[in-house]
């Protein structure tokens, strides 16, 4: 069986990342298993650091055992929240049908706790932001860069709203991370009986190696039985695959996290990252 890794903080984000996740189960017939992270940071107070000499010895230890209570108490509250969310996440997907979830709490850093359950996941699901996404909509969640920067497995990041997928635009570029991810397309059950988009970004429409590159994307989904429409584009990739998708009406984009026609970025591709930011549909991020 499949197995995808689900990673929620309980923020709006998140919560629709239960429904696409929820899409993506009933299509690989695959398990789910929810992560929800307590940052570690949320528990520390402040230290009273030496006050004894400012303070006194007594006024000090006294301070200090308050503080101690204290951050005893947020760990207890951390802990229900946390089990609130993943009950509620274990509802949404059980009530949908989803029979197989498993609850994962962790106490500590999301990318350092990811990585101890991303070996055995088939595909990683994510808010494009976080608890901060009020305060911080033209930006990416920081956990998220993180995440796809290091990670080995294809990751699904889900938008603010839900809708239903039926056309699916593929960014094609003939990089080692292009063939793999189109490998990836014909394979995977998640790609079964849509409607497929596949297109290639060149510098002028006689491309020699565009036309070649969008050729081969065309035979090789062919050869599996897919029918997809292809088509080589020019203009500014970030441009270009915007306009597609509103053009198109399409509800998921896959493309890759890296490209070799564009210099990479510390994080990720600099095409990739602005279409993370500016897409209202899921991407999903292939290595």
């Amino acid at each position: 069986m499949n197995s995808i890794l689900l990673c929620t903080d309980g923020s709006s984000f998140a919560e629709k990342s239960y429904n696409y996740s929820i899409w993506l189960a009933h299509r690989l017939s695959a398990e789910v298993s929810v992560l929800f992270v307590t940052d570690i940071r949320s528990q520390k107070v402040t230290s009273t650091g030496n006050l004894s000499g400012s303070i006194g010895l007594g006024a000090s230890q006294e301070l200090l055992k308050k503080l101690v209570d204290l951050e005893h108490e947020k760990a207890k509250i951390n802990h229900k929240r946390a089990k609130l969310i993943l009950t509620k996440a274990r509802q949404t997907l059980s009530q949908a049908g989803v029979e197989e979830v498993k609850l994962i709490h962790k106490t500590g850093f999301l990318v350092d706790c990811f990585h101890e359950f991303e070996d055995d996941a088939d595909l990683i699901v994510l808010g494009k932001r976080g608890e901060a996404a009020e305060f911080a909509s033209g930006h990416l969640g920081a956990n998220l860069e993180r995440i796809v920067r290091s990670s080995s497995k294809p990751c699904f990041v889900t938008s603010r709203e839900y809708q239903d997928i039926e056309r699916v635009l593929i960014t094609y570029d003939g990089s080692k991370t292009g063939k793999q991810m189109l490998q990836f397309v014909m394979t995977s059950p998640i790609f079964k009986g849509l409607d497929l988009h596949v297109i290639t970004i060149a510098q002028n429409p006689d491309s020699s190696l565009g036309i070649r590159r969008i050729e081969e994307s065309r035979n090789q989904l062919q050869e599996v039985g897919l029918t997809p429409v292809c088509s080589l584009q020019t203009g500014e990739p970030e441009d270009v695959i915007s306009k597609y998708v509103d053009d198109y009406n399409i509800q998921l984009l896959v493309m890759g996290a890296y490209g070799h026609s564009r210099i990479r970025h510390l994080v990720i591709g600099s095409t990739t990252a602005q279409m993370l930011r500016a897409s209202n549909i899921p991407v999903l991020l292939y290595r």
